[in-house]
């Protein structure tokens, strides 16, 4: 669970990004948003890996 809380930290982290970008244009705010979404597919990444790992375990 600390992954998704890890997940949903970053989602709310870049709130301010996504506001700035999309309503008043600030393409530096865009730039901001497209880095922490890469961010979140790698981690995104890490949590399906570590899932299917523990489910083949199990």
């Amino acid at each position: 669970m600390k992954r998704f809380e890890q997940l949903k930290s970053m989602v709310e982290s870049m709130e301010s990004d996504f506001e700035k970008f999309y309503d008043k244009g600030n393409n530096a705010a865009g730039t901001r948003v497209r880095k922490g979404m890469q961010d979140m597919k790698n981690l995104a990444q890490e949590i399906r890996l570590e899932v299917q790992d523990i489910k083949n375990k199990g």
